[in-house]
């Protein structure tokens, strides 16, 4: 069945022609374990022909030879561009082939030494570029590991969790809402199970599945009831299948032997910053051009003035800046993997720091994620329990335990824990208890029904939010008698649970229902209440720091929790979130305003609880309608529409499901609110630094123009003032290494006490431009200062002077962007070691160009005398000081 889902994926109408005749085929294939069609076998017929067990799956013998006949589960990706064809590749470049234009020219003045600097030169420079993409190339690569799916497979009998990419044909996998299935799978057995298949069919519609179901005939795949799938994913409900086709041999795997792996598309500021150079680079080729005419008038050797205009072309237009950015990006977002964050998007880095608002999910993010029972209520007494609201509790329960260690979602854990230490054993009571079906938990619902068979009787269980199973029940069990829920009784349990719940617990609910069949109609209504327990999970020790921070920087901090409003406040309010009960919103009071009123009275609102999923998107939408930028964590399937609507979408690394984890920017590692805080800082520092680079560069740029052109308007019968090589040795020691070092900045301790700069904000905002203009005509005319000096004894000394104070000078220039409010001082001299290192390394460099004999033939330098270099190191110096002198007079006015 060729679909709509596979349609858009070709690029041409042979594609398409290509896949009908491949899925045609497609079941008339075998595939090399030897199930042919495995939706028309017995579920029994699929396990044997797998030699495999649906009970304690496969031995790790036969998993450690399936994976060396067959390979990794994952599909062939396009081959990785090699270190030589970067190398060949950074030679296509315009600026280096005009470069090597002006080595051909050196050649012909019978220049071979110049010629030779200039091969040098671009053979560096590639170096340095092939260097650049393959460090960034890593990066990407080693986070694209860290945030791949799992899966939960059983092997000799014990439920594992690996890399999706392990599974091998024949593995057991048990699946679940909010889980991307990992291959091909015949299905075990399904309770409930609706998966979305839209990557194959085009169908949106999530397909209810069923697993005993066996065809005759040839059936599609999206009639394939009883198979699921890679690359689509679980809505709703849990199953067990067994792997009949991983890689490149699954149905996903066939389609994406015909395409090509699309190349990731450039982030908007790359973008920019590639427009910005092209403009740069036509005005800097104009100036070049304007200063060989004026030469040609002042009648200059025709060749040299080329070779030098050619040489400032290359070193005056700022080619690098993209590369630059992509190094600085790669390493930033590599730095935040290490603390926890992996951005999945290169996009996200730039969108972390305009981010104003963040919406936390509160389960935990903002707390410790370990559950445990604190309070119980039975039999109309607090700190009460009953055989049968704790068989309730145990039994309506997915949580296992196995080896004395319980595995499952940790509210569900606490309550198996409790239910083990009062002495209702769950393995012991499902041996009574047979579980027929489970109506799963749904966010709409906020509660979770299994129905059960004791002997030839049937009984439902559910549990779920107070408020929602109370409004189930029409009787409550007292003393082990039922009573008609009164007035009386439903406020008095309503009393109890509130009170609980202003100490900050959960409050979770238990009922029953005996059924006369397991297929009743209506099984969640008319139930019996049986208790309810208040569990607490403990504030993070460093969230309330981490909010603290989120205030000073300008950052709204918003909790949006299904828990009930009175337990989201009590947390809130330790955590330093809000203050009273005016800032919490309630889902049935946000259910009752407009978009449009939604809107107006969002930011008044710090707390929004007894929350679903749609009125998470409302929320997001109602924040970015007021021209806020808005991170939002999540952690469930349903979250994954807010996460995709956020500006910065963030998954949760522990608790999140896969589906969460695609539709989100951003993976948390540790769960942890602190590390969106920390990611918000480092993705303002990593913008920061690019501008900083940016800058820099550009007034270098600006300042070895400035110094050359004006020399050749202003003193029309001298020397140029740098030669071609002096011109691309500055180019490539006091440009790009400062840079790069600039790129990798430590974090402003200043950051995070600004407000979030706006996301349409220029680089050049905040007085950006005129920093660079009035620092590049500075160094131009301090460099024109020495030559001038130097005309007195030679033109080869002035040349050497305005070398070695255009280079110093812009090495010096880098520590003033450090920080272009504070004081050097503040921030710190020494903070930036790699700076501080190119720094001392430059200046000795340019020491030994102008000391050595050997060096001074190739850079065409002579010896400077003390007072010559006293003059050189105090011009340079000056960049300095009047820099500190206009951040001293701008903080004072």
């Amino acid at each position: 069945m060729v679909s709509k889902g596979i349609v858009r994926f070709f690029r041409k109408p042979t594609d398409f022609v290509e896949a009908v005749i491949l899925i045609l085929h497609i079941h008339k294939m075998k595939w090399k374990g030897g199930v042919d069609m495995p939706y028309r076998e017995t579920i029994m017929q699929v396990v044997a022909n797998l030699d495999s067990d649906m009970d304690k799956g496969l031995t790790q013998e036969k998993v450690v030879q399936r994976q060396r006949e067959y390979g990794k589960n994952t599909l062939q990706k396009k081959e990785n561009i090699t270190v030589i064809a970067m190398f060949f590749a950074q030679l296509k470049d315009p600026m280096v082939m005009i470069l090597m234009f002006g080595a051909g020219i050196s050649i012909l003045l019978k220049e071979y030494v110049d010629a030779g600097i200039i091969v040098s030169v671009i053979l560096l420079n590639a170096i340095i570029g092939v260097f650049q993409e393959y460090k960034a190339e890593k990066a990407i690569e080693t986070l694209k590991k860290l945030s791949e799916p799992k899966a939960y497979v059983i092997r000799e009998g014990y439920l594992r969790e690996i890399p999706s990419e392990e599974l091998v044909i024949g593995d057991v996998v048990e699946l679940e809402a909010g889980r991307y299935i990992p291959a091909d799978m015949r299905l075990l057995s399904a309770s409930n199970l609706k998966v979305e298949e839209s990557t194959l069919t085009g169908e949106s519609e999530a397909v209810l599945k069923d697993a005993t179901q066996v065809y005759n005939e040839v059936q599609g795949l999206g009639d394939q009831r009883n198979m699921v799938f890679m690359s689509t994913f679980v809505t709703y409900g849990k199953a067990r299948g067994i792997v009949v086709a991983t890689g490149m041999q699954s149905e996903v795997g066939r389609i994406a032997r015909m395409l090509d792996e699309t190349k990731e598309d450039m982030t908007p500021l790359q973008q920019r910053l590639a427009q910005l150079s092209k403009l740069l680079g036509l005005l800097c080729v104009g100036i070049c051009i304007a200063m060989f005419v004026i030469s040609l008038f002042q009648e200059r050797d025709l060749l040299d003035m080329l070779l030098v205009s050619i040489s400032l072309a290359v070193a005056a237009i700022p080619e690098g800046l993209p590369a630059v950015v992509t190094i600085v990006l790669a390493l930033g977002v590599q730095a935040m993997s290490k603390q926890h964050a992996i951005v999945r998007r290169l996009h996200a880095v730039e969108t972390l720091g305009s981010v104003s608002v963040i919406c936390s999910d509160k389960t935990g993010t903002l707390t410790q994620n370990k559950m445990r029972v604190v309070s119980s209520y039975a039999n109309g007494k607090m700190q009460t329990t009953t055989k049968e609201m704790l068989l309730g509790l145990a039994l309506c329960n997915n949580a296992k335990l196995q080896n004395n260690e319980i595995f499952g979602e940790p509210t569900e854990a606490a309550l198996l824990q409790f239910c083990e230490e009062q002495g209702v054993h769950k393995e012991e009571a499902e041996l009574s208890y047979l579980r027929l079906n489970e109506i799963s938990f749904d966010s709409k619902r906020k509660c979770m029904t299994t129905i059960h068979q004791i002997d030839h009787h049937f009984i439902a269980y559910t549990k779920g939010a107070m408020e929602k199973v109370l409004e189930m029940c029409t009787s409550v069990e007292i003393d082990g008698k039922l009573q008609r829920m009164s007035d009386y009784e439903y406020k008095r349990i309503l009393e109890a649970s509130r009170k609980i719940s202003s100490d900050a617990q959960r409050v979770l609910g238990v009922a029953r229902k005996h059924l006369h069949s397991a297929l009743d109609s209506g099984i969640e209504s008319n139930m019996t209440f049986l208790g309810f327990v208040g569990l607490i999970d403990p504030p993070r020790k460093e969230a309330y720091e981490a909010i603290r921070i989120c205030h000073e920087a300008h950052i709204q901090v918003a909790m949006i929790t299904g828990d009930h409003p009175l337990t989201a406040l009590a947390i809130a309010k330790s955590l330093g979130i809000a203050k009273h009960e005016g800032e919490v919103m309630s889902g049935k009071q946000l259910e009752l305003l407009s978009d449009d009123k939604l809107a107006d009275v969002v930011k008044q609102y710090h707390v929004f609880a007894r929350v679903t999923p749609e009125h998470k998107v409302r929320i997001v939408k109602a924040y970015k309608r007021n021209m806020e930028v808005v991170a939002m964590s999540g952690d469930g399937v349903n979250d994954a529409p807010s996460l995709k609507q956020a500006d910065i979408g963030i998954a949760m690394g522990k608790q999140g499901t896969d589906v969460c984890k695609q539709a989100s920017d951003m993976i948390l590692t540790d769960d942890n609110f602190a590390t969106i805080v920390r990611a918000v800082e480092q993705g303002r520092s990593i913008y920061l630094n690019i501008q900083k680079a940016v800058l820099y560069l550009l007034s270098c740029n600006l300042g070895e123009i400035m110094a050359l052109f004006l020399a050749i308007v202003c003193m029309p019968h001298v020397v140029s003032t740098l030669s071609a090589i002096q011109i691309l040795w500055v180019n490539l020691v006091t440009d790009a290494f400062p840079a790069l070092s600039l790129g990798i900045d430590v974090v402003d301790p200043f950051l995070m006490k600004e407000a979030p700069r706006s996301r349409k904000e220029s680089l050049f905002a905040h007085g950006g431009m005129a920093f660079v203009i009035l620092n590049g005509l500075y160094i131009g005319t301090i460099t024109l200062v020495a030559f001038r000096y130097g005309l007195n004894d030679s033109a080869q000394k002035a040349q050497s002077m305005a070398f070695m104070v255009l280079s110093i000078a812009q090495l010096f220039h880098a520590l003033n962007l450090r920080s272009r409010t504070h004081s050097l001082w503040e921030v710190g001299v020494l903070r930036n070691k790699w700076l501080v290192f190119t720094l001392v390394f430059g200046i000795l460099l340019q020491v030994a160009v102008c000391e050595l004999p050997f060096l001074q033939v190739l850079l065409k330098t002579v010896s400077l005398s003390l007072i010559d270099w006293l003059l050189v190191l105090g011009l340079s110096v000056s960049v300095i000081v009047i820099n500190e002198m206009s951040k001293w007079i701008a903080k004072e006015h």
